[in-house]
Parts: C-alpha cells; structure tokens; sequence
C-alpha cells in the first residue's frame, strides 16, 4: 500500500463519521502528515461548522507548515457559511495537497486546487477516488443534476413477497434489519411513500432505534386522501411532513395546511403524481437523499422510469407463497429481455436476514 493511499484511506475513514450529519454538504475527512507522522486530523462534523481541513489545522497547529495534507474531496475555493479551505490550507503554509476527488460543486470544480497550485503548493487528484464517490454519492449526483438521489429500500421474504395476502408485513426482517433501517433514516434528508402506505400502516416514519435525525417525510397523494388523523400529521410530526399531489385547489390544501404539513403541488403523468417533476421540486428544495420505502405501485412506477438509484433489499429465510404481494409493480413486462436489470454491490448478512444491495443500470430517459 503506498503512502497516500494509507492516509487516504484514514481519512476517509474519518468522513464516514460525517454522513448524515452535514447536508447539504459533502461528508469530508482530512489527515495532515509531516515526516511520516499525522500531526492532524478532523472530518466535517455538521453543515454551518467548521470543514475538515479547517479541524485539522487547528490540532496540527504549526506543524501544518511543510506538512502533506490528505483530504477526500478537493478543498473549497468559495466564501460561503465559512471561509474557503484553500485560503486556509496557504496560510498555514502546507508543501503538499492530495485530494480524493474534484468537487462536483460548479462554484469549486477545479479551483480549490488551482489556487493552491498557484500559491507554490504541490497537488495531486484521484487517490481512493472511487471510494471517496461512493461515500457521496447524493452530493455528486444533486451537485451535477439538481436531483435527490433515490435509495429504495423493503423487506422480503425468500420468495419475493413484501406482505402477505392480508397486507401484514410486521415482522418480515429481523431486529438487526430493522435497527440497520434507522440508521439509514437517520443518513437521508427525506423518507417517501405512497399514500396507500400511510393509509394502511400509518407509519411514523422517524428515527427511534438509533440516535440520529429524523428525516423529512413526503407522501406522494395525487388526489389528497391522506387521512387527517396520521401519525405524519400529528402535532409532533406535521412539520416536517410534505404531501406532493396534483390537487391545485388551495381551499383542498387549507386541511393540511392548518396541521402544519407543507403542500407541493405537481404536473401530472399518466393520472399520478409525476414523480420526475416532484423530483425536480424536491431538489429545488434542496432535498439531497430520498429513502423510498413503498409501496409497490409507487417503487415500480420510479424503477420503471429510472428514477431509483439505488436499492437496499432485506432478504428474511421465510416463505408465504405466492399469494402475497411483490415489491413492484411494473408495466408491459411479458419477457426476460424487458427485464430491468441490476448490478449486485454488495451482498452481507445481517442478523437472520441477507442484506442485497443493487444499482439499476442506466435506463435511455425517464418519465
């Protein structure tokens, strides 16, 4: 293993410890190394706070001077809840800047590390690049498109079912799953489901097995029928509850709205909710990572037009038969070659169940 790599990978370790806590910024680690020893390290801890880089200065204190710095994403160049990184990084006099990845962020791309190649400082882009993506992946895709990055997550048993013929699905996974999901909640900017989730589960949709953020919640509802009475809209909930439907009428919103939910209304697709157009909305929103959790119609209908990036499937050893319900719904699929198909990313147990997780490959245009 080289040098770089080693520190690189510290530092990433050190991002880690970030996700889910600094939307809408990138989760960041940094080491400062000087004669082979690390004098310095921090990771970006919170939106608004100090970056990574900025935390590292502060332990390595002066031995930042003719130090190597090793961060995973290239440091800002722009003014914006803080000052820029590189700014920081010249003042305190470092020989060296190794940087994971060019940041996606226009207002960046490139010229943190021209403005510390200009200040005498050597840089290099694109160690551990790959791993430094993947651990902001919602970044790069909102920072280049503008659109939240979808994760479908479900519990199914060994035979493809997500409910049984009744609808009872409590408990397909196990503890341990069912743990894991909270701390994804706790990583996203917003949870979705479609109304008919809420209308049969009504679910709270909130972090309670772990410590962490509870999420936003949206609840895709063309014609508005969400119950009054759900958890979503409870005093405690309401706020943080958004209803995308097709329904313009502000006299129809006020019921909500009076709860304190907030309404978006959006264009049309076939009847339903367009889901590219609520997508475009919650991004304008700046609604990063969505966790899509149901139901069926809702996950088939986002799959189908390659609107999911990524899906996190729970597998349980349990069987129910083919009378309960699959966790999609699809469209004119009568042969293999229509098939949508998957790349495998990771495979790993947890608890009793396996853990799958996939990314679809990409589709010609959606919605």
């Amino acid at each position: 293993m080289s040098t770089d790599t080693k520190y690189m990978k510290r530092a990433l370790t050190l991002a880690k410890k970030g996700v889910g806590k600094t939307a809408p910024n990138p989760a960041v680690g940094c080491v400062i190394v000087k004669n082979g020893q690390i004098v310095g390290e921090g990771w970006h801890k919170k939106a608004g706070g100090p970056h990574a880089e900025i935390h590292a200065l502060e332990k390595a204190g002066p031995h930042a001077h003719g130090a190597d710095v090793y961060v995973t994403l290239e440091p800002c160049s722009h003014t914006g809840k803080t000052p820029p990184c590189s700014e920081a990084l010249i003042r305190a006099g470092v020989k060296r800047v190794v940087a994971g990845m060019h940041d996606p962020n226009p207002q960046v791309n490139g010229g943190g590390l021209k403005a510390l190649q200009q200040a005498g400082i050597e840089t290099f882009c694109g160690v551990l690049e790959d791993e430094c993506r993947n651990l902001n992946r919602a970044f790069i895709k909102f920072m280049t498109t503008g659109l939240p990055y979808v994760t479908y997550k479900c519990a199914m048993t060994l035979d493809g079912n997500i409910a049984t013929v009744t609808g009872e699905s409590r408990w397909i996974s196990c503890e341990e799953s069912r743990k894991y999901v909270h701390d994804m909640r706790s990583r996203m900017d917003a949870i979705m489901v479609g109304v008919d989730t809420i209308i049969t589960d009504n679910p709270q949709l909130t972090v309670r097995h772990v410590r962490g953020k509870n999420p936003l919640r949206i609840i895709v509802d063309t014609r508005l029928r969400t119950p009054e009475s759900v958890n979503v809209l409870s005093e405690q909930l309401s706020s943080g509850t958004i209803i995308a439907t097709t329904e313009s009428n502000p006299r129809v919103h006020l019921r909500y709205l009076k709860l304190g939910a907030t309404i978006v209304v959006c264009d049309q697709y076939e009847g339903r909710v367009s889901m590219k157009d609520l997508s475009q909305k919650l991004g304008a929103m700046g609604i990063q990572s969505v966790l899509l959790e149901g139901g069926s119609h809702l996950a088939g209908n986002m799959l189908q037009n390659g609107m999911i990036d990524e899906l996190v499937i729970f597998v349980a050893p349990k069987v129910i038969g083919s009378n309960g319900f699959a966790p999609f719904t699809l469209q004119g699929i009568t042969s293999m070659s229509q098939a949508i198909k998957l790349e495998f990313i990771n495979v790993c147990r947890m608890g009793a169940d396996l853990i799958i997780t996939a990314r679809p490959e990409p589709l010609c245009s959606p919605d």
